[in-house]
């Protein structure tokens, strides 16, 4: 058995990688854009939203459902009147952006999940199966681009205003890497550096901590780089600011029924053939090389040598391995992170 997700889908596969209850129901594991690592800092889905961490103690998670019952007015009783209240309640009661924020995070602390799957992966404490683990080079620009038209980025103020809050004091060092003017616009300089942040460095660095504990394991990455991808169905349209290869835009070139606004290219479709022969690869034997294909190196993923991730770019030579390490920025958050 295999298992691969992307995005939430890569969370789960994380907490199947480090619940021992999951121990021997799989062989093999694919995280895309997501992992044991990812974190949001404040502010990155629009002003004032909070830091998101995707687990949550069990103490934390039940009294969050306490009180989202009782803001749903389901609290005379004990548990089962209260399990009957909210069974009771219209999914327009149900179903807020408030409860979906403060009430959506997987438990830890429990026979599932004894210890959060962060501190379990950084211990070692996670089971030794073949790992594909990667992102998209412009992750963050589906979260931004979803998010422009009620929190613009339009000036370099507005950019300044966004690190502030994300980053406090480390908002100065933060724009000195990543300044304004190195992009085409503001709103692309933010989603660089909540990429870089909270999707490629973490994943890195998930990566990481596999390897020290687990050095023998077949352990791949990857980062998918089409710049002209074709957009996801749904998504608004945002002037000047190209998706670019965003967030959950690897998806059609593996499910070659996932809606987006056009078709795939030639080139676009050779690519997808080849990814899908990669995918297929690692599900069958632990490997995802082919003869017939460029080599995949494992993951080399510490700072002191240059991590080779196999970058997904379609047309003549556009599958090589590729320092991601270096190019996001990553000894830089390593060092903010410390």
């Amino acid at each position: 058995v295999t298992l691969f997700g992307e995005s939430a889908g890569a969370l789960s596969i994380c907490a199947h990688l480090t619940s021992p209850t999951a121990a021997g129901l799989f062989q093999r594991a694919v995280l895309q854009s997501g992992s044991c690592l990812t974190s949001f800092p404040r502010g990155a889905l629009g002003p004032g939203t909070p830091s998101y961490e995707p687990f949550a103690s069990q103490t934390d998670v039940q009294t969050a459902g306490a009180e989202a019952a009782r803001q749903l007015g389901c609290t005379a009783g004990g548990g089962e009147e209260a399990l009957a209240c909210l069974r009771g309640q219209s999914t327009d009661r149900l179903a807020t952006a408030q409860l979906m924020q403060s009430f959506n995070r997987p438990a830890f602390g429990n026979t599932l999940l004894p210890v959060a799957p962060d501190q379990a992966l950084a211990s070692g404490r996670f089971h030794r199966v073949p790992v594909i683990l990667g992102t998209n080079h412009d992750e963050m620009r589906m979260f931004v681009g979803l998010s422009l038209a009620a929190f613009p980025v339009r000036t370099e103020g507005d950019y300044r205003a966004r690190l502030a809050d994300a980053f406090g004091p480390a908002a100065s060092a933060v724009e000195a890497r990543y300044p304004a003017a190195h992009q085409a616009s503001p709103a692309l300089a933010w989603a660089s550096v909540l990429t870089d942040r909270s999707f490629t460095c973490t994943t890195l660095a998930a990566g990481r901590a596999i390897a020290a504990h687990a050095p023998g394991l077949p352990l791949y990455g990857y980062e998918f780089n089409d710049p002209h991808a074709p957009v996801l169905a749904g998504l608004p349209a945002n002037p000047g600011f190209p998706y670019g290869a965003a967030h959950g835009f690897e998806m059609p070139f593996l499910f070659s029924s996932f809606p987006t606004e056009r078709p795939l290219t030639d080139d676009q479709r050779a690519l997808s053939d080849r990814m899908v022969d990669h995918w297929t690869n690692f599900a069958r034997t632990g490997n995802p090389n082919a003869p017939d294909a460029p080599a995949w190196p494992t993951l080399r993923p510490w700072s002191s040598h240059a991590p080779s991730v196999q970058s997904l770019v379609p047309g003549p030579g556009g599958i090589h391995p590729a320092d991601a390490y270096s190019a996001h920025e990553c000894s830089f958050w390593d060092r903010l992170s410390q």
